[in-house]
């Protein structure tokens, strides 16, 4: 028992030790690829931080303003300063919003979390049905039609979505709000669950449209082969039904590369966020990350970059670990390896 759980131990500590050197490499390039691209910007930050008055700014208060931002330094200076901080856990001090980094990215991403976090768990779980549904009836009228969805919607913009639903059931119907997350003129207290919910109806399901499509195909695809396997046929001889089949073999053969899609769709997600956020004013970090841009907020910019990195490797992290656990065969691997 003793030694099972000290090879148990090793095991996690092996796989965390992998993973925390791995996060540090791609932390390190990530950093150098986003400070290079950003310092080759044609966005000026001094004079998108100024904004309309740009012309009325005389040259020494521009000077100024550069001083106060480190932007007169040399580029290399900037990285060093900057990664050095990085280190120590200061992302800076956002210039549109005059507060720190860090702070900025966490209020935003509270809002963003849940939307993103439903139109994730909607997507996967919509586009795995309807996976197996087309995969075991793929000669029938039902899976030609969930194809036909998946081929249109795969290849439409997420923005173009967002706005049709917009024009449709805000517009047209009145059905949900045209913008925001909450109700306006309402304190932050007396918002109820329900209105949040309503606010985020469309934006989610712009989001969960899109990768829907996805998961539906690739599960479509294995579902097909495992039904054409020898051991589904082994089933069928043995008198067993289709529920039978689909509940004990399909669910569980398709599963695990249907996890490894959608926990790899996580970039999609936040970059359709993006989107979404600002077609619908939606006050997350998708549309901080948009108004960084345009307003050449560099420090802002970069740490959502950092933070965006982070998520998703974290997320594929978790399905590394998840294999394991819904495939035991992942770890009767593990252990043929050992000898």
């Amino acid at each position: 028992m003793i030694s099972r759980q000290t090879a148990s131990i090793r095991k996690s500590a092996a796989f965390l030790g992998e993973k925390t050197f791995r996060l540090a490499m791609v932390m390190c390039l990530v950093c150098a690829m986003s400070f290079v691209l950003v310092q080759n910007s044609p966005v000026d930050p001094v004079r998108a931080y100024i904004g309309a008055d740009a012309n009325q700014i005389g040259t020494e208060q521009r000077t100024l303003i550069a001083e106060r931002w480190g932007l007169d330094r040399p580029p290399a200076e900037r990285f060093i300063r900057w990664a050095g901080q990085i280190v120590r856990g200061n992302l800076g001090t956002s210039m549109i919003f005059n507060e720190p980094v860090a702070s900025v990215i966490g209020k935003r991403f509270i809002v963003s979390l849940g939307l993103m976090a439903a139109a994730w768990v909607l997507s996967g779980i919509l586009g795995f049905a309807l996976g197996i549904i087309s995969g075991v009836w793929h000669r029938r009228a039902v899976s030609k039609i969930i194809d036909l969805y998946c081929f249109v919607l795969a290849s439409a913009p997420v923005f173009w979505i967002a706005i049709i639903l917009l024009v449709f059931f805000s517009v047209m119907l009145q059905w949900t709000p045209v913008s925001g997350s909450t109700p306006p003129g309402i304190p932050a207290g007396e918002i109820t669950l329900a209105q949040r919910l309503h606010h985020m109806l469309l934006p989610c399901a712009s989001l969960s449209v899109i990768s829907i499509a996805g998961v539906a195909l690739h599960t479509k695809k294995k579902t097909v082969e495992i039904m054409q396997s020898d051991y589904i046929l082994y089933a069928r001889a043995r008198g067993e039904s289709a529920f039978g089949i689909v509940l004990r073999h399909v669910l569980r053969n398709s599963l695990l590369p249907a996890i490894s899609l959608h926990f790899s769709s996580l970039n999609e997600i936040f970059g359709g966020s993006v989107l979404v956020e600002q077609v619908f004013g939606y006050p997350g970090l998708g549309k901080a990350t948009v108004d960084a841009g345009i307003r050449g907020d560099v420090p802002l910019l970069l740490g959502i970059t950092i933070f965006t990195t982070i998520f998703i490797f974290f997320g594929n992290a978790a399905a590394d670990y998840l294999y394991t656990v819904i495939d035991p065969r992942m770890r009767h691997m593990e252990k043929i390896n050992e000898y």
